[in-house]
């Protein structure tokens, strides 16, 4: 009975149980405890690898470690990256050349404006929270993002070579301005904003980027992006006749003039 009482149990996290040796050249202990000590018997501790029944002793068991680094995997959060930073509703980042054409033809009269930005320009990375404020304090403008480290050639084929760039665009006017701006020059993205933030009803569809940008993002091998060139109206049958029937009469109007100007030459001669 006492070599059985000599034993202490022990519980690890993955269900496994090991015995202790019995100690057979000390005093019988119960549960990691000698009889004769005045310590009482200790509750349920537990170890980031085991449960432990009494005070443990010795050193840690070996064994696989991959629980405890779970656990603090657990605890760590993904960190977001500058340019997801305080993003709001209507603030949504363009993933392709067909992705930015289709979000500024779904829109119609609603204000526009593209954002070009690459993560490792400061300018950009300075005046992004000021950006994030100016689409919360307007929701009915759609704020599109477009990282140039991304779509570096499509920014080339938009004319797109300095950053932070912006370009306002609204249903059938297309294209309303275009700058650079940082910082410093805020005030000229403050006036933009507040210049064509004003309620008007475009007459016509919505007209996008402009028919030379499409061309060239079509033109472009690194693009999957195709367009094809709107047909140059031509003139209608009536357009047609009328001039037609005007040039017969341009020339029968001026043989008059011709005629009256070579009798006034021979008149002048004979008069000298």
């Amino acid at each position: 009975m006492a070599e059985v009482l000599g034993r202490s149990i022990v519980f690890s996290l993955r269900g496994h149980r090991s015995v202790a040796p019995s100690c057979q050249k000390r005093s019988p202990s119960f549960l990691g405890f000698p009889l004769s000590s005045s310590l009482p018997i200790g509750p349920l501790r537990s170890s980031s690898r085991r449960f432990v029944i009494g005070t443990w002793r010795g050193r840690p068991l070996k064994g696989n470690s991959c629980s405890s680094r779970v656990q603090m995997s657990l605890g760590v959060g993904k960190s977001l990256k500058w340019w997801e930073k305080g993003l709001q509703p209507n603030m949504k980042e363009i993933g392709s050349a067909q992705d930015l054409v289709d979000s500024l033809l779904n829109e119609g009269d609603k204000l526009v404006i593209v954002d070009f930005f690459s993560p490792g320009c400061g300018g950009c990375k300075a005046l992004h929270p000021k950006i994030c404020q100016f689409a919360e304090m307007n929701p009915d403008v759609l704020f599109l993002q477009v990282n140039y480290e991304k779509h570096k050639s499509m920014c080339y084929s938009l004319h797109v070579h300095v950053l932070p760039f912006f370009r306002f665009y609204r249903g059938a006017h297309g294209r309303l301005c275009s700058f650079s701006c940082t910082n410093a020059t805020i005030k000229k993205f403050k006036d933009a904003l507040a210049k064509h933030t004003t309620g008007r009803c475009s007459l016509g569809p919505t007209k996008g980027l402009e028919e030379s940008e499409l061309v060239a993002l079509a033109a472009n091998k690194d693009l999957s992006f195709n367009y094809t060139r709107k047909p140059v109206p031509g003139l209608t049958p009536d357009e047609a006749a009328e001039r037609v029937s005007v040039s017969p009469k341009l020339s029968v109007s001026s043989a008059p003039r011709l005629t009256k100007d070579s009798e006034d030459k021979a008149l002048v001669a004979a008069g000298r």
